[in-house]
């Protein structure tokens, strides 16, 4: 017989509450597999791809794409013996179904039939009679609440669900529309755009156009509310102090130059963001203060750094991290920093890769901007913002000559690091990226 089982949203994160639908990979009807990706959803932290726990044939998805689902709610149905026919009503004594719906029990079923709707291309399974359940003799049964029973004609279906296709489910919620007050107008009473398009029409506001009419709202959700509240905690709980340093990092820009042609690095894109990881791996072995943590009563030094990447993407800012960055290479770095910002750019970043930093540091140069004053991530120290590279006019030597330069900003928690540490390690980061021989000094 047909065995329906209900997918519950999961918690991805710990502490998850809800999350967006962002697209579904199934549809009614389909057959699906187990562990096969059938939905991506936004949480708070990033996106998601859930895979099916069961192989059978999708009867019904219960979220449309975005809506915002609590966790735990229903999201999909799936039929795991679709070559099943349909089984008698449950008996009185059960007390719920395998998906932990509860049922009523104690009064008895209700002498009806229980019809269930007939799958596309099979034929409808007979209804089967409930057997009434025989009340005991010295107790007085409580009234029979009333059972409302599964709709039967296509008039009945329309007005308990309205048929439109998902996208024009989204359209009508967007445009306010209720879908229960239109009638169809295709194949099989079937709502199309047209349908909600011009149901909305009527409520369009008449000339001349209020001020309101040209703004757009966005909900606040996701990503974007998540980085909200964590820079809004971070800015008004972290004393920030930022520093500022302009270098000449023409140097490095020629060992970047060389380096194109060296075997072990013509596979490799080495970027000045991956000299500047480089440089501040290096720099915090000598202040370590920048990869502490303050913790209430006691600050809390690491031993190893879990390097943060700022990385733009279309659902807003993402930091994901690269573990024990201080043990890398050059090229290590490069070819981790490549593979993070391409996942990030496609949204793949998971939220166990974005937890636990020790440091960050925000790109802003490949914006053209030149410096900036960014804001500390929550449970780190400190942050460096690194500027566009640009050709500007530098004393060489005593004369004046045109060279490539680059700006710096460094802004940390002041609980944590005072002046002294914070200037000296900026130092050296400038230092080791103005002249990347340095390095083997330090």
């Amino acid at each position: 017989m047909p065995d329906y089982k209900v997918f519950p949203l999961p918690d991805t994160a710990e502490g998850l509450v809800d999350a967006e639908i962002l697209t579904w990979h199934i549809k009614p009807g389909d057959e699906v597999t187990v562990n096969q990706i059938i939905v991506e959803i936004e949480t708070a932290k990033a996106a998601v791809e859930l895979p099916c726990p069961w192989a059978g044939v999708v009867t019904e998805l219960h979220a449309q794409p975005g809506e915002t689902v609590n966790v735990g709610s229903p999201i999909v149905t799936i039929d795991v013996d679709p070559g099943g026919t349909a089984a008698p009503a449950a008996a009185p004594e059960a007390a719920g179904d395998q998906n932990g719906q509860a049922m009523l029990v104690g009064y008895g079923p209700k002498a009806a039939t229980t019809k269930r709707r007939a799958r596309k291309g099979s034929p409808a399974a007979p209804a089967v009679p409930a057997v009434p359940a025989a009340a005991p003799a010295a107790v007085v049964a409580p009234p029979v609440p009333e059972v409302p029973t599964v709709p039967d004609t296509p008039a009945e279906l329309l007005a308990l669900v309205p048929l439109a296709k998902p996208p024009v489910r989204k359209l009508a919620k967007d445009l306010g529309v209720d879908l229960r007050a239109l009638t169809g107008s295709g194949e099989g009473g079937v709502i199309t755009r047209a349908d909600v398009e011009n149901a909305a029409t009527p409520a369009a506001a008449p000339a001349p156009v209020a001020a309101g009419a040209r703004e757009r709202r966005v909900p606040v959700k996701g990503v974007r509310k998540m980085t909200a509240q964590a820079m809004v905690g971070s800015a008004f709980s972290a004393p920030h102090v930022t520093e500022f340093l302009t270098v000449d990092v023409t140097p490095m820009m020629e060992l970047r130059a060389k380096l194109k042609s060296h075997p072990e690095f013509r596979d490799v894109k080495v970027t000045p963001l991956a000299f500047a990881a480089k440089a501040v791996c290096l720099a915090a072995r000598r202040t370590p203060d920048v990869n502490a943590l303050w913790a209430g009563e006691e600050i809390v030094y690491k031993d190893y750094v879990h390097l943060g990447i700022a990385a733009a993407t279309p659902r807003g800012l993402v930091v994901p991290k690269i573990r024990d960055a201080d043990g890398m290479s050059l090229r290590e770095l490069a070819q981790a920093l490549e593979e993070l910002t391409t996942t990030a750019r496609a949204g793949k970043t998971t939220p166990a890769d974005m937890l636990n930093g020790t440091f960050t540091i925000t790109n802003v140069g490949v914006f053209g901007v030149d410096t900036g004053t960014p804001i500390i991530n929550p449970g780190e120290s400190a942050i460096l913002a690194l500027g566009a590279i640009r050709d500007m006019p530098w004393v060489v030597n005593g004369e004046l000559a045109v060279r490539k330069v680059c700006q710096l900003a460094l802004s940390f928690d002041h609980r944590v690091i005072d002046g002294q540490q914070g200037s000296q390690f900026l130092a050296d980061v400038g230092a080791i990226m103005s002249d990347p021989a340095m390095a083997i000094t330090y």
